[in-house]
């Protein structure tokens, strides 16, 4: 006889899912072991946060459904920022979580609080399962997650419900549709706009790489002499060395000053699953009145950044489809290639020592097919405007919460995914130490990760708002002689290295990508070297 957790595992294996990541409790022993009964990897980390990132990460890589883990309280709680992130960057994660039966908790408090109200905020739905509704419970948990715009559904599981015979079914069907077109009206409208554009844009993001949709668009783009713009997210949607591709958009002032203006000038905005959770406070109202904005989206729009005068709801690609269209004469003054070519210049590799020779150095050694992991963090924003992606989901990173700590985990679930793929992530010396203990998974998984450390002892993006604003130097500045991340990686398993130069920082890089386990470069640059940079 099958149990509750069979029925659990049983459920996540049908939808796709291959691994699940945590941290083990009293209260998810026999849940971990119906996940193990259905085929389901279990990866102990050394932070519930981590498990997240490691969940999604492999979910860019192979579209396994991704699973965390927690035990009740505490284990709960510390999950809630991966949690939220996965929200706000539109991820499936399914969060299952141990819990004490109703009865008990009417008089047991120990480590007892409630984690549906806690968690409700942050997730798309929670379900506590019930003793014969489990594989309807998880139908409608899995089936929410993967709907629309996806996101993270917490999975309240209590003991008994784990460990009971279930005598239910064990199948029971998802409700996931794949999108279609939106209405024929609309259609026609938007049609009609973009027959009579001379000088479209278009601006593409989270959604259009979770529909997949990149040749659509870049097929489109082309046909029709459309210039493209994208968020972080949707980087490599089109290939960067396209020439109609203006790159990643977002958090750089200095990308800003050169795109803005641009989007201001065409009198046709087409936003193919752009959500505007990625970009900086100047993006809103970024429309004029004198432009059509056509909003391609797979659910309304509630955010008000900005306004869509024709709405979209329904699939990228088809609707790409049917709005192909005799494109006349675009741009005729050229001003999208001015701005590409202002933008190479801005964000080009000055002579001398700092993070742009680190990540100049690092594009140049590394294959093109390299899957990239970025922090949040001073170096993210400049790394994302300086690493060319030839295809989406090839620099990952939190664009919706910006949350530290996300780069190793990504990292690790990236190379899980893809282990024939050189992984290479970038961190701050800041979001290292909140995650150090994530080096240890990757020795344990025996993954050759490379994690590149940017060290400037300081939160240098706070410390640029800070003096930006005339406040005073305060708490962003690390005290003592800093950490020696090199040690700190061979202490944790791994090849540690601290570099100054190009030459041996591609050395490194170099012979990091033949090596069995993990490499850490440590490069050390100057104080203040973003000054000016992004």
């Amino acid at each position: 006889m099958k149990t509750g957790a069979d029925v659990i595992g049983a459920a996540l294996a049908r939808a796709g899912a291959t691994h699940a990541f945590g941290i083990p409790g009293g209260e998810v022993l026999a849940l971990m072991q119906g996940l193990d009964a259905a085929g389901l990897q279990f990866v102990l980390v050394k932070h519930e946060n981590g498990g997240g990132f490691m969940a999604e990460g492999l979910w860019h890589m192979t579209g396994a459904l991704p699973v965390l883990v927690a035990t009740l309280g505490p284990g709960v709680a510390n999950a809630v920022n991966v949690v939220a992130n996965a929200l706000q960057d539109r991820v499936p994660l399914i969060f299952l979580t141990g819990c004490v039966d109703a009865a008990e908790a009417e008089t047991y408090t120990h480590q007892v609080f409630d984690h549906q109200a806690m968690l409700r905020p942050v997730v798309k739905g929670s379900f506590r399962l019930t003793k014969g509704a489990v594989a309807a419970g998880m139908a409608k948990a899995i089936s929410l997650a993967c709907a629309g715009q996806p996101g993270p559904v917490h999975v309240d599981v209590p003991i008994g419900v784990a460990e009971a015979l279930a005598e239910e079914a064990s199948r029971a069907d998802l409700w996931i549709s794949a999108p279609g077109l939106p209405p024929a009206e609309g259609l026609a409208r938007a049609l009609s706009a973009l027959q009579a554009a001379r000088r479209p844009l278009a601006i593409a993001g989270v959604d259009a790489v979770n529909e997949a949709a990149g040749p659509a668009i870049a097929a489109f783009c082309r046909a029709h002499a459309i210039p493209l713009v994208t968020t972080y997210k949707g980087k490599g949607l089109m290939p960067e060395s396209d020439p109609l591709s203006l790159g990643g958009a977002g958090l750089s002032p200095k990308a800003d000053r050169i795109l803005l203006p641009l989007i201001a000038q065409a009198d046709c905005v087409l936003l193919l699953g752009y959500d505007p959770i990625e970009m900086r406070i100047g993006w809103r109202a970024a429309f004029g009145p004198g432009q059509t904005v056509i909003d391609l989206a797979p659910a309304p729009r509630d955010h008000g950044m900005h306004r869509a005068d024709i709405p979209l709801i329904g699939g990228i690609a088809p609707t790409l489809r049917a709005l192909a269209h005799a494109a006349p004469r675009r741009w005729p003054g050229a001003e999208p290639d001015a701005a590409r070519a202002q933008l190479k210049a801005a964000f080009a590799d000055p002579d001398g020592w700092g993070p742009h020779a680190v990540f100049a150095t690092l594009r140049a050694v590394m294959p093109p097919e390299t899957v990239v992991t970025a922090d949040s963090g001073a170096h993210r924003i400049l790394v994302s405007q300086m690493w060319d992606s030839p295809a989406p989901r090839l620099i990952l990173q939190s664009s919706g919460l910006c949350t530290m700590a996300c780069a190793v985990p990504l990292a690790a679930g990236a190379k899980i995914g893809r282990p024939e793929a050189p992984v290479l992530a970038f961190v701050g010396d800041a979001g290292l130490e909140m995650g150090a203990g994530e080096l240890a998974t990757l020795t344990a998984q025996g993954l050759p990760v490379i994690v590149c450390v940017l060290v400037d002892h300081s939160l240098t993006l706070i410390e640029m708002k800070q003096r930006a604003s005339q406040r005073p130097n305060l708490g962003v500045d690390f005290g003592g002689p800093g950490t020696d991340f090199a040690a700190l990686a061979r202490a944790f398993g791994g090849h540690g290295v601290a570099v100054s130069d190009r030459q041996s920082l591609a050395h490194e890089a170099r012979a990091a990508l033949s090596r069995d386990r993990f490499t850490l470069i440590a490069a050390e640059i100057p104080r203040r070297a973003y000054d000016g940079a992004f």
